[in-house]
């Protein structure tokens, strides 16, 4: 009989100890990982006999007896372009595997929505909280006063008192002209460009490609950096928008996946094809980019890499508080993911 047919409610951990044949406190060293007292052959023990009889940890009476919610909220601008949509979905994995549920808001990129994001009356909701900082500055988060955990995610770099798992806009910015480059591109289009000193993703990306451009010897004419906003009919438009101009490009290198799949859309209407007469490259690396026709070059960030630091710096900090640990910046390394978007140097 399987583990889930004997399945039963209400069985308790003195039960699940008394089977197993060790104490319930042993029992509570491996439910919370306290895994350093118990010996592996105990442990595993433990773990057969409560799949056997079904134990399903209360964690409604747990969260009471330590204070918590059970609960973690995430805050990011909207779900456009599909890279917010993807991290929310595998940061919600992530902290299941800890028992923990993920709420989550939408600031719309607005700086007093993020900052309302972190007063106490928000986060006494939250046991811990991952902000995407996208209007505010260090400056603003300097002032707040916040006890509940919390680790800033974002383009830039924002110096403050939390931690912060960063994108290498730059490097992978520069990584994806460097490829178009190596490939024969000379005149490469830039979609959601700009001109400017902030640190925002559009400027950082920006910088990047530039800096591509004058490691290789090469100009960059203004007509080919092209400011728009980062969806798929934002990087159609973008393009056909060259097109109808009459500038000339050999290569597309867009901000986010999201554009570049709509530069995908006007070159094909407009019979050019990818990537012999024109080489398109994305950024992001999000999961419908692999099934494009033909499937898009892209800049991987470390998608996994920065979900997988956001949630165990969280849970540390919400098992460490409050204890003070000096905060962490960590930024995975960026690496093209080369499809058929683009030519083999």
């Amino acid at each position: 009989m399987s583990g889930a047919a004997r399945r039963r409610a209400g069985v308790t951990m003195t039960e699940v100890a008394q089977r197993a044949g060790v104490s319930t406190m042993t029992v509570s060293n491996v439910l919370n990982g306290r895994s350093q007292r118990v010996s592996e052959s105990t442990r595993r023990r433990v773990l057969a006999t409560i799949d056997e009889l079904g134990y399903q940890v209360n964690m409604t009476a747990r969260n009471l007896r330590v204070g918590r919610t059970g609960t973690v909220g995430l805050a990011v601008p909207g779900f456009s372009p599909d890279y917010y949509a993807e991290l929310a979905a595998a940061l919600g994995d992530r902290f299941a595997a800890h028992g923990l549920r993920l709420a989550v808001e939408r600031t719309g990129a607005s700086r007093a929505a993020e900052l309302d994001a972190l007063t106490a009356a928000r986060l006494s909701s939250y046991d811990g909280f991952v902000l995407s900082v996208v209007a505010g500055d260090a400056a603003d988060l300097e002032k707040l006063r916040v006890d509940t955990p919390v680790v800033l995610i974002g383009e830039r770099a924002v110096p403050a008192r939390f931690d912060h798992v960063l994108m290498d806009n730059v490097g992978g910015a520069r990584l994806a002209t460097q490829l178009l480059i190596r490939s024969g591109a000379r005149r490469i289009a830039l979609l959601g460009g700009v001109v400017g000193s902030e640190e925002s993703m559009p400027e950082l990306r920006t910088r990047g490609y530039r800096e591509a451009h004058d490691a290789a010897g090469l100009h960059v004419a203004d007509e080919l950096i092209v400011s728009c906003e980062f969806a798929v009919a934002d990087g159609y438009a973008a393009t056909r928008g060259l097109i109808d101009l009459g500038v000339a490009f050999d290569a597309v290198f867009a901000l986010t996946d999201s554009s570049a799949i709509g530069a995908l859309r006007a070159l094909a209407e407009t019979g050019r094809g990818v990537p012999d007469d024109v080489q398109v490259v994305g950024f992001d690396n999000v999961d419908h980019s692999r099934f494009t026709t033909p499937a898009l070059t892209t800049v991987e960030p470390g998608n996994a890499e920065m979900a997988d630091a956001i949630c165990e710096l969280l849970v540390e900090r919400i098992a460490s508080r409050p204890a003070p640990v000096p905060a962490r910046v960590i930024m995975p390394q960026p690496r093209i993911v080369q499809r058929e978007s683009t030519r083999r140097s």
